[in-house]
Formats: C-alpha cells, sequence, structure tokens
C-alpha cells in the first residue's frame, strides 16, 4: 500500500470513529462533555440565543416585532443545528438565558448578565406560536442538538440585576451606606454576596443551586461556564461543582478565568486565582490566549503553550483550557488585523493541545459593528431609551440582527479545519507538543506527534510584514517524508533535518507529516 493511501485510511479510520461516537453519544444522550474537553476535543461555539436565529426583515440590524420581525428563540434555534453540525461543532456555550433586567438597564432588551432570576428562563425566548411551555421548547432544543451530536453548556451570570436586588437585598454585598455594590464599571448589576473561604453565603450558594438543578434536572444540559469565577470563593465553587457531580459525574465546569487577571471587580469583592478555581474543581479556565493580539514574538505563544501544559500537570485531576484568542468580550479578529488574522485563530485552535473556541458570526467574517449603536431608541423594553452597545464586539444588549456576514471563503475555511481536527483527535489528545527554532523572532513553529505522524504548523506574528528565507529546524526530518498539506499556500522546500518556506503576514501553514515522529 502506497504511503499517502495508509495516511488516507487512517484519518478515515479516525473520522469513522468520531462518526460512530457521534452517533453512539446522539442515540443514548450520556453526557461525555467533561471527557471531550478534557481531551481537548471540545469544537465550542458561543451563541446568544436571543440572535441566534434572528429574523431581520428590512435589514436594518433591530428586530421591529411590530413590523413582524422575531427575534432569536428556543424554537428557531434548532433551524441552525444542522449548519453547525455540518462546521463541526460538537458543542454549544449559550450566554444566559436567565431573566434579564429592565431597571438600571443597559441596552433595549436588557444585559444577558444582568440575571432577574437564577431559576427562571428568560421571556424573551418564548416563541408564543409553540404549544410548549418555555422550558419544555427549552428542553427541547437541548434535545435536538443531542441528537446531532452536539452537547449544550449553559453560562451563568456572576452578578445579579437591580430588579433581583429590589426582591432579594439579602443576596448582595452592601458598601458602609448599605448601598448595593456595583462591580468594576457594569452599571446595570450589583455585585452577589458569595461569602469567603471561611464562611459561604448560602442565600447566594441556594440561588446558584437552583440554577444547577434547572440545567440538570429540567433542560437536561451536558455543563456550565461560569462568568467572572474568579469573583466568588473557591470554596463556594468546591461545593457547587460536587454537588453538581453527584446528579451527572460528566458534567462540565469551565471557568471564565485567566492567569492574565488579578484584581477583584470591587474592593468589596473576594478575588479567586485561576489555580485555586481549577483547584475547587473546574474542569478548564480560559488562559490568556487572547493576549494574541499583543504578541508579536513566537516566544510569547509558545511560552504560554508550555505554561498550560505545565499548569495541568500540577493537578490531580485533568484540566484543559479553550483556546480564548476570540471571545463575546474581545473586538473581531476582523477589526484587529483581518481575515488572516482570523485564519491564523482557526488553525492554532484546529492544532495545538487546547479546545476550540469561537463566536457566533466568526465563521463568516462578522466585524459586530451595528449601525444603530448608542443611538437613541424608537422603541425600548428596558428603562433604557439607547441601543447600547459594544463596538466590536456581539450584541449582548439589544434584540438585533443574527451574527454573520458572507465570507464563504472563510467558512469553508473554518469548517475544513474543524474536520481536520478530528481527523487527527489522538494527536491532539494524546500527541507531544514540541516547540521547533526558526530563524525569525515574529515566527513560530510547533509539532504535535503521536503514533508515527505529526502535525507540522509554522506562521508569521507580524500582521505587516512578510518574512522570507526562514528556517524552521526539524530534528530528524529527511527528504522522502510524505507531508500533506492541510493550510498552505506553497509547498516548504525540505532538506535533512530543517525547511525552508516564506510567509506572507500573519500567514500560518499547516502539513500533517507521515510515518513522521519527533522523539
Amino acid at each position: 500500500m502506497k504511503r499517502k493511501n495508509k495516511l488516507q485510511l487512517i484519518i478515515a479510520i479516525g473520522l469513522l470513529s468520531l462518526t460512530f461516537l457521534t452517533s453512539a453519544y446522539a442515540s443514548n444522550t450520556t453526557n461525555d462533555a467533561r471527557k471531550l474537553f478534557l481531551d481537548n476535543n471540545a469544537i465550542i461555539y458561543e451563541i446568544n440565543m436571543r440572535t441566534f436565529n434572528a429574523n431581520d426583515i428590512n435589514g436594518n440590524g433591530i428586530i421591529d416585532f411590530d413590523l413582524g420581525e422575531v427575534s432569536g428563540n428556543f424554537t428557531n434555534a434548532i433551524e441552525r443545528l444542522d449548519e453547525m453540525q455540518a462546521m463541526g461543532i460538537n458543542m454549544l456555550h449559550v450566554l444566559p438565558i436567565t431573566q434579564t433586567g429592565k431597571t438600571k438597564a443597559l441596552g433595549t432588551a436588557g444585559s444577558l448578565y444582568a440575571a432577574a432570576s437564577f431559576n427562571k428562563i428568560n421571556e424573551q425566548l418564548n416563541d408564543k406560536n409553540s404549544t410548549l411551555t418555555l422550558t419544555d421548547q427549552a428542553k427541547k432544543f437541548v434535545e435536538e442538538a443531542h441528537k446531532r451530536g452536539i452537547r449544550i453548556i449553559l453560562d451563568i451570570p456572576a452578578c445579579g440585576a437591580y430588579d433581583l436586588y429590589l426582591q432579594r437585598p439579602e443576596l448582595f454585598v452592601k458598601d458602609k451606606e448599605q448601598i448595593p455594590v456595583i462591580p468594576a464599571d457594569w452599571t446595570d448589576v450589583r455585585l452577589l454576596n458569595a461569602g469567603n473561604e471561611t464562611t459561604i453565603n448560602d442565600d447566594v450558594f441556594n440561588v446558584y443551586k437552583e440554577f444547577v438543578d434547572m440545567a440538570i434536572d429540567e433542560l437536561g444540559v451536558d455543563g456550565i461556564r461560569a462568568d467572572v469565577a474568579h469573583c466568588k470563593p473557591a470554596k463556594f465553587w468546591k461545593e457547587l461543582i460536587s454537588y453538581s457531580r453527584k446528579k451527572d459525574p460528566q458534567f462540565l465546569w469551565l471557568a471564565e478565568s485567566s492567569d492574565s487577571w488579578h484584581d477583584a471587580i470591587s474592593t468589596y469583592g473576594v478575588f479567586t486565582s485561576y489555580d485555586k478555581l481549577l483547584d475547587a474543581g473546574f474542569d478548564g479556565y480560559y488562559g490568556s490566549f487572547f493576549n494574541l493580539k499583543t504578541w508579536h514574538t513566537a516566544e510569547e505563544l509558545i511560552n504560554h503553550i508550555q505554561f498550560n501544559q505545565s499548569l495541568a500537570k500540577t493537578f490531580t485531576t485533568p484540566k484543559s483550557v479553550i483556546g480564548s484568542f476570540t471571545t463575546h468580550d474581545e473586538l473581531s479578529p476582523v477589526l484587529i488585523n483581518g481575515i488572516p488574522y482570523s485564519s491564523m485563530i482557526i488553525w492554532l485552535n484546529a492544532t495545538l493541545p487546547i479546545n476550540s473556541y469561537f463566536v457566533d458570526g466568526f465563521a463568516t467574517g462578522d466585524d459586530y459593528v451595528y449601525d444603530w449603536a448608542n443611538q437613541k431608541a424608537e422603541t425600548s423594553f428596558t428603562d433604557d431609551d439607547y441601543y447600547f452597545a459594544h463596538r466590536g464586539k456581539i450584541d449582548i444588549f439589544n434584540f438585533s440582527r443574527k451574527p454573520g456576514k458572507d465570507n464563504q471563503e472563510l467558512l469553508q475555511e473554518f469548517t475544513a479545519a474543524n474536520k481536520f481536527k478530528k481527523s487527527i483527535a489522538p494527536i491532539i489528545t494524546h500527541g507531544k507538543f514540541t516547540p521547533l527554532k526558526t530563524n525569525f523572532e515574529s515566527v513560530f513553529a510547533y509539532a504535535m506527534s503521536y503514533n508515527n505522524n505529526t502535525v507540522l504548523v509554522y506562521g508569521n506574528l507580524d500582521f505587516d510584514n512578510p518574512a522570507t528565507d526562514i528556517n524552521i529546524k526539524i530534528p530528524g526530518l529527511t527528504k522522502d517524508v510524505i507531508n500533506i498539506p492541510a493550510k498552505a499556500r506553497i509547498q516548504p522546500e525540505l532538506s535533512n533535518g530543517r525547511i525552508t518556506v516564506d510567509l506572507n503576514p500573519g500567514e500560518i501553514n499547516v502539513f500533517l507529516l507521515e510515518d513522521f515522529e519527533l522523539k
């Protein structure tokens, strides 16, 4: 058998195995989200249910209900699940579905993170044409996702809306004048009093416990992403995670926390570092991959990858990290360094020992620039008369359009990279990460090797200037090694122990080397 045909067979068997696993998951709906994540095989897509499949007929970017337009809801979200499956998505991170505050609000629909309740689903997501209850609509969405091999993790907000404070003031931190504390500059929410490492606040704990009950018992979801997890004590999370795992041992917990963050969101609040959160039971965290936009040297990227690998080894139970290159708190990659930056993010997610992570609209190049942003609104469903929005970030404050532009070339690359990641799943899970030396400060190179196959990746972090005559040292490489391009403009020149190549600004190349393994 020819070597190339042999490799194609290996990939085909890998894809067949993954198809079988997906089918098995869909048929028995046994939660495997935690294992998928800890194996670095999750491909996560973050969605705002309120906009996910919104129908903006007149194209003005805002959902005009009086004109018959419809915002996103659990029922019409089902229509996009086949699209998610086709793109290779196997996990959806659903931004908060809890009720939103209407008093002292930001935006005409209220911020998704201004929770007015933690045990009731947001009425804004109710399909009034459905005969099902709102809870059953949400449950149906989860069931339909599971049928397609897509796991669901829900976002739990870190703070409470002012409306919730008016109802239950005992849940909140007060200042010296007994005024509820505004964390950071988030004027539409108030800081919950979760307690400290000695004593947690049972009132707040029970509120979060009710959310866990709703997520697992009522909706059947597969995990939770904890918003601003560092603003609560480790003891709080340890008890809550333990409670959830008694219900479902495979229930996934992802902490919004980073090794780059060191300060509490308020002088009245607590700060729990990322490592203590992982020790408390979280399976993973955000890391600091969002700093790629400021990294100009290969050393900075490689150091963070190695840092996370070393970090995972310090715990008695497995841990992992997401490719937090872009989140709803980050500017669209298109606005930072154009489509090449999006492409680099796609392939780093696909080839590093991390879990892939993207925001709805990323796959088709959305810049999240809204013409109506921060203008006075004709209609509002809160006490805010303006379309509050963050420029370049997915809208979480208003009834607005479905995310996405029309960059089909980027979409094809996105889908191809996710398919490639699935085909090399054993390498991503078990492979050895090896940094490779180059003669350019801005050019990174690394390999992932396992079972006599190697994924080779190199790219230029300089998005303004090309890099020419790059030499990449690859110990043991010979001219007869078969290299199959997954993402490449041109084939590199191979010689014993190195390759020579030129790279455009921001260009990244990916190859699969057959019958070759870095030792």
